[in-house]
Order: C-alpha cells, then sequence, then structure tokens
C-alpha cells in the first residue's frame, strides 16, 4: 500500500500541530443565494410543529415556545398572510426602496430593513426574515443601536393610534402583542445582544412603553417581566459556561518530550477503555454534541463581521471573542493528535496494525451515524507525517474499509463526495422518527469555509448602496441548518470511563510523535535521518 500522504487534510485549514505543508484553499463555488429566502422559509415551515403555550391578552393571544432557538412558531395562520415575503400595502407606503425578485426581498437600505423588522397594527414580519435580518444586522449596526431605532419606530407608531379614531385606539392592545412577540423571538435566539447595559436599557424603555398600552389588567406587564426573566437566565447560564470554559483553555500539556517515548507496561491506550468501535464512535457522538451545543448563531456570524473588521483596518472591541468556535476547534485538533498518539507510541508492529485498524472501524461507525466531524478528525490523525510515514504498520493492515473513507473525504471537487454524504444524512434526518436518525455533524472546519467564502465572494452592499439581503438569506439558510442539528437530543447514554480517557489521555506533541515513530520504524532515506539526528540534538540540549 502506498503511504497515504501526509497533511492531505490541511485543504480543510485545520490546524493540526504536525501539519507542516500548508495548502492554499481552493475558492469555493457557491451559488449566488438564489432562492435562498424559498428554501430557509421551507425550513421554518418544517419545523413549525412547536409546542406553545397561548397567553391571552385581551382578543389578543401571543405565543411562548417551550422549543429552543428559533423559538417561536409561524405566525401565518394567526397574523395573516404576511409570511409570504410579499410586501404588504401599508409597508409599500412606508419602505420604498426595497427591492424585490420572484416576491423574495434580495436588497434594501438599513433603515428600510429595520421598517420591515417593526410590527404594525396590520402587519406582522416573516419569522424568517426576523431571523435572518437580526441575524446579519450585527454587520452593519450594533445590537443596542437596532434596539434604540426599533424602539423609535414603535413609540411613533403607539403615538399614532393614541391619537387617532377610537377604532386605532383600540387595536393597541393587538399592537402590544406583535411587540412583544417580536421582542420575545429576539431575547430568546439572541440573548448575548442584551449582555451589556446598553441594550438591556433600549429594552427596558421599550418594554415600559409597551405597557402602557394595557395597564387596566397588566397582562403584557407579566408577559414582560417573564420575558425579562428568561433573559437573565439565558445569559446566567452562557456566563457560567464560559467560567467553566475558561478553565480549560489552557494548551495540553506535552507528555513524552523527552527520548523515552515508550509506554510503561501498565500504561492505558483506548484498546483498554473501549474495544468496541461503535461505542467509541457513540461516545464521540456525544462529546460533538455536547461542543456544538454551545455554538450559537451570533458566534457563526462572527466569522463575517470579525473579517469586515479586520479589511477595514478596524478594531471591534465589542465582538465577543470566537471561544465557542474556538474551543469546538481545538477538541477536532485533540481528537486528531490524540488518534496519532494512540497509533504512534504501541512498540509492537501487530498491537499497532491492530490500533490503526481499530480506528478505521471507529471512523467507520462515525460515518454511519452522521458524525462526520469525528470521522475526519480521525482519518486527520492517521494522515499525519508520523502515522503516515509507517509504511511497515500500513502494509500489514486491511486497507479497503480505509479507501472507502478516504473516498467520501475526497477533497477533489470541492468536497463532492462529502457534501453527497452530508445531504443524504440530512434527508434522513428530516423524515426521521428517532433521535438516533435525525443526528449530523458536518464537518465543521468546511462549514466555516462555507460561511467564509460566501461572505468573501458576495458584497454586503450592492453598487447602489442597499444591503445585498440576498446574500444573508443563503448565510442565514446555512446557519440554521446547523442550528437544526445541534438541537438534536443525544440518544447514547454517557460512559463517564470512556469520555475522560478522550478528553484527558496524554497527547503527544509534534516531536514526541516523531520520536515515537522513528523509534518504532527507523528513518528509511537521508531526510528522515537528518530529521531524526536534527530532533534528537535539539531535545537532549533542551534536557
Amino acid at each position: 500500500m502506498q503511504t497515504p500522504p501526509a497533511a492531505r487534510w490541511v485543504l480543510l485549514g485545520i490546524m493540526v500541530t504536525c501539519s507542516s505543508d500548508a495548502l492554499t484553499p481552493r475558492t469555493l463555488c457557491l451559488s449566488a443565494a438564489t432562492g435562498a429566502a424559498q428554501q430557509l422559509r421551507a425550513l421554518w415551515q418544517h419545523r413549525a410543529g412547536t409546542r406553545s403555550r397561548v397567553f391571552q391578552l385581551g382578543e389578543d393571544m401571543v405565543l411562548e415556545s417551550q422549543e429552543t432557538m428559533p423559538q417561536t412558531p409561524i405566525f401565518s395562520s394567526m397574523l395573516g398572510s404576511s409570511c409570504s415575503g410579499q410586501v404588504q400595502p401599508d409597508m409599500g407606503e412606508r419602505c420604498v426602496d426595497p427591492v424585490y425578485q420572484d416576491g423574495n426581498l434580495v436588497s434594501g437600505s438599513l433603515e428600510a430593513l429595520i421598517e420591515r423588522l417593526v410590527p404594525t397594527m396590520d402587519y406582522y414580519p416573516d419569522r424568517t426574515y426576523i431571523f435572518t435580518f437580526l441575524l446579519s444586522s450585527r454587520v452593519f449596526i450594533h445590537p443596542h443601536e437596532l434596539l434604540a431605532k426599533v424602539g423609535q419606530i414603535c413609540i411613533k407608531q403607539k403615538q399614532q393610534l393614541e391619537t387617532g379614531t377610537e377604532a386605532e385606539k383600540a387595536k393597541l392592545k393587538s399592537f402590544a402583542a406583535k411587540i412583544i412577540q417580536l421582542l420575545k423571538e429576539w431575547t430568546e435566539t439572541f440573548p448575548y445582544d442584551f449582555q451589556d447595559e446598553k441594550s438591556m436599557k433600549e429594552l427596558k424603555e421599550i418594554a415600559h412603553r409597551i405597557t402602557q398600552c394595557d395597564e387596566e389588567n397588566g397582562t403584557v406587564k407579566k408577559i414582560i417581566s417573564q420575558m425579562t426573566q428568561n433573559l437573565l437566565m439565558a445569559l446566567s447560564a452562557r456566563s457560567q459556561y464560559q467560567e467553566i470554559r475558561e478553565k480549560f483553555r489552557q494548551p495540553v500539556t506535552d507528555k513524552g518530550t523527552i527520548l523515552k517515548t515508550k509506554p510503561q507496561s501498565t500504561q492505558k491506550d483506548i484498546l483498554s477503555v473501549c474495544c468496541d468501535p461503535l461505542i467509541l464512535a457513540q461516545q464521540l457522538t456525544y462529546i460533538e454534541l455536547e461542543r456544538v451545543s454551545n455554538i450559537y448563531p451570533e458566534d457563526l456570524m462572527q466569522i463575517v463581521s470579525h473579517m469586515d473588521s479586520l479589511d477595514n483596518h478596524k478594531c471591534r472591541s465589542d465582538v465577543t471573542k470566537t471561544y465557542n468556535l474556538e474551543a469546538y476547534d481545538n477538541w477536532f485538533n485533540c481528537l486528531s493528535m490524540l488518534v496519532a498518539t494512540e497509533i504512534c507510541r504501541v512498540v509492537k508492529k501487530k498491537q499497532r496494525t491492530r490500533m490503526v485498524e481499530f480506528f478505521i472501524d471507529v471512523a467507520r461507525e462515525c460515518f454511519n451515524i452522521g458524525n462526520f466531524n469525528s470521522m475526519m478528525a480521525i482519518i486527520s490523525g492517521m494522515n499525519l507525517s508520523p502515522v503516515a510515514r509507517l509504511k511497515k504498520t500500513w502494509s500489514k493492515v486491511k486497507t479497503a474499509k480505509f479507501d472507502v473513507l478516504e473516498h467520501h473525504m475526497d477533497p477533489s471537487s470541492n468536497f463532492c463526495n462529502y457534501r453527497t454524504a452530508l445531504q443524504g444524512a440530512a434527508q434522513r434526518s428530516q423524515s426521521a422518527n428517532s433521535n438516533r436518525e435525525k443526528i449530523v455533524i458536518p464537518v465543521f472546519n468546511l462549514f466555516i469555509k462555507d460561511i467564509y467564502f460566501l461572505h468573501k465572494i458576495h458584497t454586503n452592499r450592492l453598487p447602489n448602496g442597499q444591503i445585498n439581503f440576498k446574500k444573508f438569506w443563503e448565510i442565514s439558510r446555512q446557519i440554521h441548518d446547523f442550528l437544526t442539528w445541534k438541537q438534536v437530543e443525544c440518544p447514547f447514554e454517557k460512559d463517564k470511563k470512556i469520555q475522560t480517557y478522550l478528553l484527558t489521555a496524554p497527547i503527544y506533541s509534534e516531536e514526541a510523535l516523531f520520536i515515537a515513530s522513528f523509534e518504532s520504524e527507523g528513518p528509511e532515506n537521508h531526510m528522515e535521518k537528518d530529521s531524526w539526528k536534527t530532533l534528537r540534538t535539539t531535545l537532549l540540549n533542551r534536557a
């Protein structure tokens, strides 16, 4: 068998320590986001079965969802046909500049898009529009500034109703219900927008004004109070997670960096903890879903807003550091290095061959489950140079299964094979009856690259200065897919022993991996001999 090419997977942009051959990523062939609005709307419709409680507010209703984000159900049946994406009669008078193609909003000024976000007596924005605009607006305006503009529009409409006819005054409660619903959508889906004092101040100001629309029975006040309480709980939960996460952000301590890299006879390896590939794949999936559950839409959108800041040579001091993304990316790298460590530290060739075949089986089980991220991490670990150079070991490996896995993850044609498999898993998930069949965990680095290149290929604004909303429909659709997949509850029970090993087992440094590799199978050419000699000298001097 030919040695698997080392660092072949660096094309993904995966920052594995041993990947020394940096390849330039090809430009992804992305669509111009045509029809993205329809696709996103269809996805929302697919999830419209959300269980909800209904609050009675006079003759109006306010829905409170019991599902995680996006929280609230489609409003088409409750508030008329405004979910079609068409311009409403009154909207046509208010916002003359949004541009529509085939009934879908494709561009508009920031002011017009903000006006389209705010409900009126006879209009409530499309749920997909709320999510897409709130997600993308942070590229152009800070959340507290957006809240202030929304508040100004609400106050203006409220004053018009209060000074209007008796019929218009009677619609104040209906207007209040819609504003509350918008605020609930916002606070539940993007609670981090309210983490600073400015945003909370604007939220309280709007809430105070709306409360005045129902001073008689206080129903509005009670609902707003509950909404605020839920928001504070969500912010507290995220803050606690960040504190815990900070404790584990320290780099992995290098093990075996001195020449004595051979393991003790009593030292555990992964096979002594779990020898069943399926069970290990299930535990990896458990960890993946746990990690990915802490990634939020605003985290993903920072890829766009942060790159804009760098392009404009500006420092966005208010942009939250992407710790969630970093933590998930670090997990991928640690898993890749753990696989390489487990293989390289085995002394006997027969046992080392068994270890390679075991990880091939684990990767295959990950593929069957729909856990593509762990599968890619395992393959990446086996393609690192210290593992890939073990020709005598690979000559004993039954490579048919590995060849199939590499075919699925072939980077040619923009990872066409992987994308086909991902699409199949997504379709299975949509029609699944069990959580086990709903699992879809994409290769995260590829997912991030798709968003990044979509952002770089298409401009934020058109030549006429309007916001290119077609672009953000497509970004929103891709992020929504990810949010849908991450909400799946893991169907596998947690095995504390296995997970403790996966998360805490010693991981060799790049140097230690090469040492273990050369000690298992000596250098075969002048380049390897020179590298081996230099490495030994460096480590001896350091000691």
